[in-house]
């Protein structure tokens, strides 16, 4: 089985692009299975249900999120509506929606993805260890190919996690930075790995955010309103080939491409 997975989608930028190369990338691929994190849909910050359904009629199956997935009040009603939106599974268990599930590929076959949130340098929710034994124990009742997204700040967290999980998952894809890292590989195990996905957004920007802001708070200390970037945009994520009877994986190929911005 041949799966996408793809980096923040930071907003007008990111949706832009998505749809400049998903088509295309999934016919060179041929993924039948696509997740995406998707915390930076609207403007960045959140999500909105115009801002999911246009991300989701490309061709998304699954969308995973972490902490930004808060930022906008629609989120707390998509999040109950819709199944396939993820948040990580560590936050407390009222908190609104899942965040793990089972879900159909397009060829059929059932992938599992589980989402947790790392805690050093982020919010102190639940042990995104413990809950990960948690939600692979429901999830791997049901298939032996599962995705994880470890949202988190941290890599030697999202590199422990790698380690808490290898063998007994598909891949485990880190996320949050917006920068791809150069660490895809096979674990001693059998399980994919990558600390960082990367973005699909803004590539002229500082992860997703307009430079000129960022350079202000960095070189002045003040505080002032992020704001997405504009311009061309990039295209972070890796292709993942899964045996499908043992749940392990065979490759993990990082996927970098640039595109020009498109005007009307």
């Amino acid at each position: 089985m041949r799966i996408l997975a793809i980096g923040d989608i930071f907003g007008r930028v990111g949706r832009r692009t998505l749809k400049q190369g998903l088509a295309n990338i999934l016919t060179l691929t041929k993924a039948d299975f696509v997740v995406a994190n998707g915390e930076n849909l609207a403007g960045g910050f959140g999500i909105t249900r115009d801002a999911v359904e246009e991300v989701f009629a490309m061709g998304v199956d699954v969308m995973t999120s972490g902490n930004h997935i808060w930022d906008k009040k629609e989120a707390l009603q998509l999040l109950e509506t819709h199944r396939n939106i993820l948040r990580p599974a560590n936050y407390p268990a009222r908190a609104p929606g899942k965040g793990s599930g089972v879900f159909k590929s397009k060829s059929g076959k059932m992938v599992g993805v589980i989402n947790l949130q790392g805690r050093v340098f982020m919010d102190a929710i639940n042990c995104p260890f413990d809950q990960a034994e948690i939600e692979l124990a429901k999830v791997g009742a049901e298939t032996k190919v599962i995705l994880v997204d470890i949202h988190a700040e941290a890599t030697s967290e999202k590199i422990a996690m790698g380690h808490l999980l290898d063998g007994r998952v598909s891949a485990i894809m880190g996320t949050h930075t917006h920068v791809q890292t150069a660490d895809a590989k096979i674990m001693p195990r059998g399980s994919a790995y990558i600390s960082d996905l990367g973005m699909t957004g803004p590539s002229h920007s500082i992860i997703g955010v307009r430079p000129d802001i960022i350079m202000k708070r960095f070189l002045m200390k003040l505080p002032e309103r992020f704001s997405e970037a504009m311009g061309p945009g990039q295209f972070n994520g890796v292709v993942l080939d899964v045996d499908e009877g043992s749940g392990l994986a065979k490759s993990i190929e990082p996927l970098q491409v640039n595109y020009e911005e498109t005007h009307h």
